[in-house]
């Protein structure tokens, strides 16, 4: 089930918090070879993740991290204005565009990891619909294009710097009804349900008063 907690919200499921720094560190670090910190309890955390963010979780039927990302506001210190502006064309800072980073699958997942892709990058377009955004904004590797392609939300790319898999790109993505459907139809998960799990989390009326 998609599951949206506030790095605050978190301390409350340990287990699944455990899981999802975790594997965070198991695929930027170990498989990707990214260099990224990691603490003496095998958590993969940057200074995004001391802000509060807002993380989309897939968790599994155990309670557990099944796939992950991380949402801040453009407003506040992000990582695409940080460290990427130059590739952007300028800063990104508007209330309408928040990052999206730190999209993570857990390794054991298997024949799974297409459905909990679609399910995350569903969870992306319900916050951006029901919070009266107009784009995310993310920063992303070669390895992710055909996986938005396959999900049929591909972005609009800003600019890319480097080469073969140190290659980096941002790119703008567009939130739309129909792009919310195609999701939802690749997950396996109704509508309904997706927006049942969302309210469930910030409830009708925050929703509301976001998007006003």
């Amino acid at each position: 089930m998609l599951t949206y907690l506030y790095a605050d919200q978190l301390e409350s499921y340990p287990q699944l918090k455990h899981t999802l720094f975790r594997d965070r560190a198991s695929q930027f670090r170990d498989r990707l070879d990214w260099d990224v910190k990691v603490d003496a309890q095998g958590y993969e955390k940057d200074q995004y993740d001391a802000q509060n963010p807002l993380y989309v979780i897939w968790r599994t039927a155990q309670g557990i991290h099944g796939g992950s990302m991380r949402v801040l506001p453009t407003t506040a210190p992000c990582m695409v204005n940080d460290f990427f502006s130059d590739i952007a064309g300028g800063k990104i800072t508007s209330p309408l565009i928040w990052e999206s980073t730190r999209f993570c699958l857990a390794p054991n997942i298997g024949s799974e990891a297409g459905r909990i892709s679609a399910a995350l990058m569903l969870a992306g377009c319900e916050i951006g619909l029901n919070f009266g955004l107009k784009h995310a904004v993310g920063v992303f590797d070669p390895r992710m294009i055909r996986i938005y392609r396959n999900l049929g939300w591909s972005p609009e790319i800003l600019g890319s710097h480097g080469t073969g898999r140190d290659k980096v790109y941002v790119g703008l993505w567009d939130f739309s009804e129909a792009v919310r459907f195609g999701l939802a139809k690749k997950a396996g998960i109704s509508t309904e349900l997706s927006h049942h799990w969302f309210n469930r989390a910030f409830g009708t009326s925050f929703a509301q008063q976001a998007c006003a």
